[in-house]
C-alpha cells in the first residue's frame, strides 16, 4: 500500500493540471486589479511551506514583471502594533489552510489601506480568503499529511499563473500547461532511480543548497527533511554558503544541491567540487550528467525545463528523498511529531 504522503506527491501532475483548468480566470481577473491599481512593489505574508512559495514569487516578479516583492514580516502587524504603509502595493497571502491569524492580519490590514489584496489557499472559505479582495483557490483537494507537498507546487503554480496573467504572453501559458507532464517525468525518473539513503540513515546534520529561482527548492527541501527526518538540515543559496558557512563543510557532512541546469551558477559548481575534495556525501537534484554522475545520490530531473517553472518540478524528487530517509530511520513522513497544520 502506498505511504500517504508519498500518495499526495504521486497526485502532483493532476493537481497542478486541475489548477491550470479552474484557476486561470481567478488569475486573470486578480492581475487585470493588480494592473489597473498599477502597485509599486508587491509585499507577500507566509508562514513555513508558504514562505518558500514567497521566495520563489521574488524571483518570478522581480524577473517577469518587473515588481520588487518583500516579505511582511508578520509579527510587526500582531505583535509591535506597527502597520507599515502598502497602500500602494499588492498584498499578498499565502496559507494552504487559510488559518494563518498573521497572515490574515496582514492582509485584513493592507485591504484597510486601500492596497490590492490576494489570498492563495486551499479553503476559498478561509479567513485568509474572506479578509482578501481577490482568491485564488488551490484546488488540490484535501491534504492529510502534515508536511505539505501538493499544496506546495500548487501554491507556486498559482503565482506563475499570476505572473504570466499580468505580463499577458500566450508563450508563458504554453510553458505552463507543460508542468504537469515534467513533473510527472520528475516522478518517473525517481521511481526508476536508486533509493541510496541506508549510508545516511544516522545522519544528524545536513547542508542544503540552491540559488535563483531554486533557493526556493533549497529551503523546501530542507523543510521537508525538517519535518519528516528529524534531522536539522540547514538551507543557503550557495553564494551566501561561500561567505563563511563553508567552513561546515567537513568530512562526512552531506551536503544536497538543487542545480537544474537551465542556469550555470559559478558558486554553486564551487561548493560541488568542495564536497568532493572534502569527501562530504553529495546528493544532487538536477538533469546534468556530469553532476549526477559524480554524486553519491542522484536524483534526475528530466531536461528542458525552463528556469521558471523548475522549482515546480525540481522539488518532487526532494520530497520523495526525504520521505524515503524517513523511512529508512523507522519513522512517519505523513504525521511526524509536532509538526503544525496552519500553514
Amino acid at each position: 500500500m502506498t505511504e500517504l504522503f508519498e500518495k499526495e506527491v504521486r497526485e502532483q501532475p493532476e493537481t497542478l493540471a486541475q489548477l491550470l483548468v479552474r484557476g486561470r480566470p481567478a488569475a486573470e481577473a486578480a492581475a487585470e486589479a493588480i494592473r489597473a491599481h498599477q502597485p509599486r512593489f508587491a509585499m507577500i505574508a507566509a508562514r513555513g511551506t508558504s514562505d518558500n512559495a514567497a521566495r520563489y514569487a521574488q524571483y518570478l516578479f522581480g524577473t517577469h514583471n518587473r515588481l520588487a516583492v518583500a516579505q511582511s514580516s508578520p509579527s510587526l502587524f500582531t505583535h509591535y502594533d506597527v502597520a507599515p504603509a502598502v497602500e500602494t502595493a499588492v498584498v499578498i497571502g499565502i496559507s494552504q489552510s487559510g488559518q494563518s491569524p498573521d497572515v490574515v492580519a496582514v492582509v485584513r490590514e493592507g485591504r484597510r489601506q486601500g492596497a490590492i489584496t490576494l489570498a492563495i489557499t486551499n479553503d476559498p472559505t478561509s479567513p485568509l480568503a474572506v479578509a482578501a479582495a481577490f482568491v485564488l483557490p488551490l484546488h488540490a483537494g484535501q491534504e492529510l499529511a502534515v508536511a505539505a507537498t501538493k499544496t506546495y507546487t500548487a501554491q507556486l503554480m498559482a503565482l506563475a499563473m499570476l505572473s504570466a496573467a499580468l505580463e499577458g504572453d500566450a508563450a508563458r501559458w504554453e510553458e505552463l500547461e507543460a508542468v504537469p507532464r515534467h513533473v510527472a517525468a520528475a516522478l518517473d525518473l525517481r521511481s526508476a532511480g536508486p533509493r541510496e539513503v541506508v549510508s545516511l540513515r544516522t545522519a544528524e546534520r545536513l547542508v542544503v543548497v540552491g540559488r535563483g529561482y531554486n533557493l526556493s527548492t533549497a529551503f523546501e527541501v530542507a523543510l521537508k527533511i525538517k519535518e519528516t527526518c528529524y534531522v536539522m538540515a540547514d538551507p543557503y543559496s550557495s553564494a551566501d554558503f561561500l561567505h563563511g558557512p563553508v567552513a561546515l563543510l567537513e568530512q562526512g557532512l552531506p551536503v544536497l544541491v538543487v542545480a537544474p541546469r537551465s542556469r550555470s551558477f559559478e558558486d554553486l559548481d564551487a561548493i560541488v567540487q568542495l564536497a568532493r575534495d572534502q569527501r562530504a556525501p553529495l546528493i544532487a537534484i538536477s538533469d546534468a550528467r556530469a553532476l549526477l554522475e559524480a554524486a553519491d545520490v542522484a536524483l534526475p530531473l528530466p531536461s528542458g525545463v525552463p528556469e521558471w517553472i523548475s522549482p515546480m518540478v525540481a522539488v518532487v524528487p526532494g520530497q520523495l528523498w526525504a520521505r524515503d530517509l524517513a523511512l529508512a530511520r523507522g519513522l512517519t513522513p505523513t504525521r511526524p511529531a509536532g509538526s503544525r497544520r496552519s500553514r
